[in-house]
This record gives structure tokens, C-alpha cells and sequence, in this order.
């Protein structure tokens, strides 16, 4: 049976309108008994940003409810959104937060701490990546079902899984920050766990950024360079004869010499001074 995208839906879970007060429906949950997702996908948080979030919580409160469920008989409480706002009022020393309960399956548990996380922008790529793929793995979802679900195109889920195929040194850089997404991208055209590793060594040690890393990865590959032309230095023949016709001439002059020629490039900075050149070409 076809279920509707949560990407839409999570509004109906979260209330998002701002108010002094927490929205209707809520209620206040002792701490103690909420206990995290197991399928939540975020894996770290920013500590002075939970720190921001502990204060602002402390002076106004809790603006917006927590989304909890509850299995029957159970008399503790599962967070399905909000982990930071509990981890925050935990700082706080806040004893109940309000909360809304919704009876919810695993998977639309995990869908919904996943949507919430990525709506936040909250989610480093590999977390994200875990996630789509726990969606596939676990719910048997096509990566065209799972984009359907968070908002993304098929092909940004495709390549965020990707991320997980990359060695453990490059995911670790990763989550660290140390390079980026696209750095990461980059490095899977490569066919080999030590080719990309030596690519990853040569992007930290030369801070190299996306498009230079692109460049890399595929001279490593085999790829033939795009043409460059780098000027070489002159040698002290081509140099003296420059020197000369500038004393010839009174004005700049750049000698490219080839093995089959070359070109004479003669400079003027005023009509005046073309009109001289030409005067004395004439003679």
C-alpha cells in the first residue's frame, strides 16, 4: 500500500508556530522517563551551541514541544524529534519538559528523527548517510522512496550513501570536518581504498579544494590533464636579445622563442608611441 511522504506530514507531528507558550495538546513528561531513539541518526552535537540552547531554555522555556511515544503497558516514553531540546534542559536541570505523545511504527520513528534532523540542516553527511541507508537496509526503501520522504532528489540520497563505501580514514576527515562532502565524492572515482587514501593524504597536507581535488583524482586515474601552458623560465640568450631591441626601440619587447619559431611581441602605451614605432620601421 503507497504511504504519503513524511517530509510533509512531520509539520502535522511538530507544531511550528511560535507562541509564549507550548502548543496545545502538550503536556509535561518527567524527564526520567523519556528515554532516546534508538533509531535517532544524529551521532554528535555542537556543546556550546547545547549550551546556547540549555540557557535560552532556562530564561523562556521550552517553546516547542517534544514528539514522544509510548508503547502499551510501557510506563516510559520514547523521544521520536526534539533530542536537543531534551539534552538541553537536562543541562538546564529542568525535571518535565512538554511534550506531545503520537502512537508511531519503527520505521516512521526513524523517518521522523531523520526528517526533523535534515529540515534542521543538524545532520553531518555520513549521519545522514547512516540513516538512508538503515531506511534501506531495514525497510527494504528505494533510494527513490527515501528521497520522496526527506525532501532530497534521488540522486543527492544516492551520492550521500556513496559516503559510506570511502575508507575510514576518509570518513573520519569527514565528520571531522577536515574535508568535505564534495571532497568525498570526489575521491570514490577512484577504483581503490589505497588510491583514495593517497589522494586523501595529498588534499590535507595541501589544503586542496574540491575542484583541484576533482583535478587530482583524475590524473591519478589516468585521465589526461587539460592542457596547460606554463611559461617556462627564458634563458640568458632570448634575454639579451629582448634587452637590445628595448634599447633599439624605447619601449618593451617580449621575445617567445620555440623550436620552430616563435613570436616578437613589441609593446606601446599611447598612440603617440605606435605612431613613433611605425615612423621608424618606415625609415
Amino acid at each position: 500500500m503507497a504511504r504519503r511522504g513524511l517530509g510533509k506530514g512531520l509539520d502535522a507531528l511538530i507544531p511550528v508556530e511560535v507562541s509564549a507558550e507550548p502548543a496545545a495538546g502538550a503536556q509535561q513528561i518527567p524527564i526520567g522517563l523519556i528515554k532516546p531513539n534508538p533509531s535517532q541518526p544524529r551521532l554528535e552535537m555542537d556543546l556550546s551551541k547545547l549550551e546556547e540552547l540549555s540557557n535560552s531554555i532556562r530564561e523562556h522555556g521550552i517553546i516547542q514541544p517534544l514528539i514522544l511515544t509510548k508503547e502499551p503497558d510501557q510506563e516510559e516514553f520514547i523521544l521520536i524529534a526534539g533530542e536537543r531540546r531534551l539534552r538541553a534542559a537536562k543541562l538546564a536541570g529542568l525535571e518535565s519538559v512538554p511534550a506531545i505523545v503520537r502512537q508511531v511504527s519503527d520505521q516512521e520513528r526513524l523517518e521522523l528523527a531523520l526528517i526533523e534532523n535534515i529540515q534542521r540542516e543538524n545532520l553531518t553527511p555520513l549521519e545522514s548517510a547512516e540513516a538512508y541507508q538503515q531506511l534501506n537496509d531495514e525497510f527494504n526503501l528505494s533510494h527513490d522512496q527515501i528521497a520522496e520522504r526527506v525532501g532530497k532528489s534521488r540522486t543527492a540520497v544516492t551520492n550521500t550513501i556513496r559516503l559510506l563505501k570511502l575508507p575510514e580514514a576518509a570518513r573520519r576527515a569527514i565528520s571531522n570536518g577536515k574535508i568535505s562532502e564534495g571532497h568525498g565524492r570526489a575521491l570514490l572515482s577512484l577504483s581503490s581504498d589505497k588510491a583514495q587514501l593517497a589522494a586523501l593524504q595529498t588534499i590535507l597536507s595541501h589544503e586542496l579544494n574540491v575542484r583541484q581535488t576533482e583535478e587530482l583524482v583524475r590524473k591519478l586515474a589516468g585521465e589526461k590533464p587539460a592542457v596547460e601552458h606554463t611559461k617556462l623560465p627564458k634563458d640568458s640568450a632570448v634575454k639579451e636579445i629582448e634587452n637590445n631591441l628595448r634599447s633599439i626601440l624605447g619601449t618593451k619587447v617580449t621575445l617567445n622563442h620555440g623550436k620552430k619559431g616563435g613570436t616578437l611581441v613589441i609593446h606601446y602605451y599611447s598612440d603617440e608611441e605606435l605612431e613613433a614605432l611605425v615612423q621608424r620601421f618606415n625609415h
